[in-house]
This record gives structure tokens, sequence and C-alpha cells, in this order.
């Protein structure tokens, strides 16, 4: 077995007085064990992959290395990507991926393009053809670098092992600093497989040319100050910069000091608890009305961390155009970028906000919030409690997150695929801690759901893991069941069956006439399946056993999955039509 922690070898060389000198030269490695030592050096415990034959060797390697590295079969190297993203968003880490050359590196870009978006710090490690291969159109070759170059924050290629520890020194650095991303480290055979004098690994902590955190300028917090001192109307947009700036304590501080309501973005959500007095809610097409509606009437706007989503923002022209606007970010290129700021504050947030946070005033803005509360009780009446306290008819999603609420105490991860289902978790969900709301936001990738909460699991192995899917998202990875099988993971399946792809049969039936192209799907008994990877399940129909059927689902130990039966052509409203202002968006 090879020898993880080898002592250097010593050698004895005369001086020029005749005096012996001892001299070290570190013991020879292969570059596959020094790839190994790297990822125990970083921390990595655990991480997500594939074998195949050009990344042979870095698994052989790890054969030797299993007492430290927990490595994760998935069953689809998309899989593999996608737990990387959940073990990262649940877990602050940064999430590892290993898949091997050509189809097995082409199957993380989905993967790597969603990380990207939403800002999920990766590493990935794709397993190359030998170098002199390169260019030959070998067994197995594409040019992984050029496809996703588009789609990671960094990548390199590795032809020679000397170059391994820096690449993966500089690709952990990279990928956790600034505004996190996915690097790729793409690495030939013989690469993994040369000997080389290997030197003790050093983290990287500083790259000329990159600088990951803009200076804060104290000039722009005091005008930012000024701006929200004098303000009778302000209004906090939050997104997902506070969780990945780990700034929870120092937003909420922000919020109650300047007495100011603050609403979430999709990523956002679960920074600031969803019961706190001044959440007003969910920004965007499916947001809640109130925070969507007064966005045309605030005076200042306080952006912390978010990107003005086309989603967020409807009609560009037509947004908060009364409003100034300040806008904090870690990266330059979004401040500017779609909204116009007033005042930009460039900086990590966990920076930024103490100083601004000093520079205020304690207020209250209690006839604004009242606004928010009016509009709040409007769609109460008009939306909310029809659909999570419907009289009769098929059983609603919202009516099961109520349920889900009441069982988690809002203290529960949840995973959410994409579609209906996620706009209705998003709304209805209750959630107590940071962490807790895993979801593809930028890219809105279905078959996200099941394996990020399989890494969502691995990354927070003592919290309730629960993940909602739909009937059409959960068909595009539930291979990865096999993978709870294998691990034994105790993750809750829920998936919300309306028997239709079903976001995009609403946009048919409001602007297409309900023409209904090729959304009608049919599925498998899911609880069967489930069973033939050892998992119980149940499926409910009738609205008198649902409260039932999720006490079963959260009380079996292990894993389980429960499958909802919900109305075929329900709606998700409120909802901002496509190319529509905020301020026009419909409640029905």
């Amino acid at each position: 077995m090879h020898d993880k922690s080898p002592m250097p070898a010593s050698a004895v060389s005369p001086t020029s007085d005749g005096n012996a000198v001892v001299t070290t030269a570190w013991p020879e490695t292969t570059g596959a064990q020094a790839l190994m030592q790297a990822l125990i050096a970083e921390g990595v415990t655990t991480f997500f992959g594939y074998p195949g034959g050009a990344i042979m060797p870095i698994y052989d390697a790890l054969f030797d290395f299993g007492d430290e590295l927990q490595h994760v079969l998935v069953r689809h190297e998309q899989g593999a990507i996608h737990a990387a993203q959940g073990f990262a968003r649940a877990s602050g880490k940064t999430g590892v991926v290993f898949a091997t050359s050509g189809p097995g590196a082409t199957n993380l870009v989905t993967g790597l393009a969603d990380a990207l978006i939403d800002s999920t710090p990766l590493v990935c490690i794709t397993g190359q053809v030998f170098a002199h291969l390169l260019g030959t159109d070998a067994f197995q070759e594409t040019d992984v670098i050029n496809i996703t170059m588009p789609v990671t924050k960094w990548n390199c290629q590795v032809t020679d092992a000397s170059e391994l520890p820096e690449a993966i020194a500089k690709a952990f650095y990279i990928a956790a600093s600034g505004r996190p991303g996915p690097v790729l480290v793409d690495i030939t055979k013989n690469a993994q497989l040369q000997l080389f004098r290997c030197p003790p690994y050093q983290p990287c902590t500083y790259i000329r040319s990159y600088r990951p955190k803009p200076i804060v300028r104290e000039s722009y917090i005091a005008e930012a100050a000024a701006l929200i001192n004098q303000a009778e109307k302000p209004f906090i947009l939050f997104g997902q910069g506070v969780l990945l700036g780990n700034a929870e304590a120092e937003f909420r501080a922000f919020v109650e000091k300047s007495g100011i309501p603050a609403a979430w973005t999709l990523l956002g959500l679960s920074a600031l608890p969803t019961d706190h007095p001044l959440n007003v809610g969910m920004l965007g097409m499916h947001g809640n009305y109130g925070p969507n509606v007064l966005t045309n009437s605030c005076d200042v706007l306080i952006a912390v961390g978010m990107r003005f989503d086309d989603r967020v923002t409807g009609r560009l022209d037509k947004y908060a155009r009364q409003a100034k606007v300040i806008h904090l970010d870690i990266d330059p290129a979004e401040i500017d970028k779609n909204v116009k700021a007033t005042v930009p504050v460039w900086g990590d947030c966990k920076e930024t906000l103490p100083l601004l946070t000093k520079a205020i005033k304690q207020k209250t803005h209690p006839e604004w919030l009242e606004l928010f509360r009016h509009h709040t009780r409007e769609e109460l009446e008009t939306v909310i409690e029809p659909e999570m306290n419907p009289m009769d008819g098929p059983i609603t999603m919202a009516e099961v997150i109520q349920i889900l609420n009441e069982l988690t105490q809002g203290d529960a991860v949840i995973v959410t695929d994409v579609g209906q289902h996620q706009m209705v978790a998003s709304r209805y969900t209750a959630f107590k801690q940071t962490r807790s709301n895993i979801t593809s936001g930028g890219l809105g990738t279905m078959g996200f759901a099941l394996p990020a909460a399989i890494g969502a699991k691995f990354g927070a192995p003592h919290r309730t893991v629960v993940c909602i899917a739909g009937d059409g998202g959960f068909q595009m990875t539930l291979q990865e069941l096999g993978v709870i099988q294998q691990s034994g993971l105790e993750v809750k399946i829920l998936v919300l069956n309306n028997r239709f792809l079903g976001m995009v049969r609403q946009w048919q039936e409001l602007f297409n006439d309900r023409r209904y192209s090729s959304v009608d799907i049919i599925s498998p008994d899911f609880p069967l399946l489930a069973s033939a990877y050892g998992i119980p399940g149940s499926c409910v129909e009738q609205r008198e056993h649902l409260h039932d059927a999720l006490v079963t689902m959260m009380e079996t130990p292990g894993a389980y999955l429960l499958e909802v039966k919900t109305g075929k052509e329900n709606n998700v409203f409120p909802m901002v039509p496509q190319g529509c202002s905020v301020s026009e968006i419909r409640l029905k």
C-alpha cells in the first residue's frame, strides 16, 4: 500500500570547506497520489464522481486513501455535479467532482452552467487522454477546456505532474474566493501516472492578476447612508450574496436598525427568517404582490447581494424608475449591468454591511410597512387562503407545503426542482435557519432536486433534507435513487404530480389559448419504482389522507418517497407576465 505521508529521502553533500550538509529531496509520487494529498490538505472529505478509462489512475490512487476521502458513486455525471452543488450550498464548503474524459466531462456542462450563474463553488477534476494523443480524435477525447470555458470561472489543463499541485491550489482558491463559482482542472493520463518529486502542498492565497474582493470605498458608504437616512419609502432587496458572504447576522442587524421592509430573491430565501416582522416576502415573476407593486413606489431601493435578474425586474424600462438605487455587490460586473446604481457599494457584504449599519440612523417606517401589509391582506384573500386551505377540489401544492411546515417547524433543508412546485414551495415554505433553501435559480435546471438533495444530506448530515420535485423533473435524474440505496441516506422525497409539465402548461393556457403542446406526461408508479431501490413509499390522492401520509414520510426511518396527486390545471399566482412591469402583476 502506498505510504500517504512518506518521509523525504535524505542525501549528504560536502561543502567547499569539507563539512557535510544534509540536503532534502522530496519523495517521488505520482500525479494521482499528489492530487489525493492536495484534496486532503484542502479539507475535502466527501466528493462525487464516476470512474472511466482516462481517470482510472486517479481512482487507483483513491483506493489507498479511502479512510480519509469519501467518494460517492453516482449514476450519471450530471448527478455528480448537482450533488456537489447541493453539498456546497448546504455546507458552505467547496463541492468536488470527478469525471472521466469525453462524455464524462461533457455530462458536467449543464451543472457547470448552473453553478456559474448561481455562484456555487465547485472544483471539477476530469481525466483526459495521454498528452501525445491530444488533438488526434483519440477514443473519448474532447476539448473540454474550450467546451467549458464559457461556463467556468476558471479552467486549465495539466499535462505534466509537476504542475498539478499548483493547479489544484489555484482551483480551490478561485472557486471559493470573491464571487464563488465552478472551476475545472483537466488532467492528462500521463500526468496522473508520472512520478515526480512532490514538495509539501501549499494552498493558494494570492494570484497577482486576480482580485476577488474590491476595495471598499468609504465615500460610497457615506453616500448610501445619507440616502437611507433621508428616505421616506426605502425598500431592501436581498439575494444569495448575503448567504455566500456568511453575512446573515450583519444583514439582520442592518435591517433591524434601518427598520426597512426587506424582500428576497429566489436564492436569497432563508438569509432572513421568513417570519421576521420586516421580511415582506418574495420578489419576481411569481413573488408576492406587495413587494412587486411597491418596487415602483419606493424612493430608495437597496439591493444587497442580488443581480437584478429579469425574473425579478420584469421590464427594465418600467422598473423602479422613481427610485434612487444603492447596490451592494462583491462583483463589480453586476453593478450597472441591468439597473443603473445611484450609489455603487463594491465589496463583500460581510464587510460593507456593518459599515453601512454604523452610518445609518435608527428608524422605523410604520406607514410604509403598513402598505406592504395591506397588499399582503389582499393577496391572502385572493390567492393564499384558497391555495393553502381549499374547501374542495383536488389537492393543491400549497396545502402540501403548509402541512410540511407544521412537521418541519422551519428547520429542514428544502431542495426543490424547477417548475410550478418550485415557485409554490419558495412562496410558502417557512425557514428559520440559513442555508435551508437549495434550488436551481438562474439556469432553471430540471432534474436538479434529487441529486442536489443527496449532496445536501452529505453536506448537512444532521439536518432533515426534503427533496420536492415535480413529476417531469424527477424523471430526469431518478436514477440517482441508486445513490440513496447504496449510501443508506435519509432523504425524504416528495413528488408533486399534476400529470403535466406544469409551468409550460400554465403559459400555454394563459398565452397560447390552451394549445397544450407536448406537456401531457405519463409517469411510472413512483412508489413502486422507489421500492425497486429499497426505498419505501406511498401515494396519496385524497385530502383527508394527506396529513397522515406526510407524517408517515417524515417519521419513517431512512429514505421515503411520497407521491401526491395534485390538481392538473392549477396555476401559480401572483404572476408578472413576461414583458410586463412588476406593477402589472396579476393575482388571478
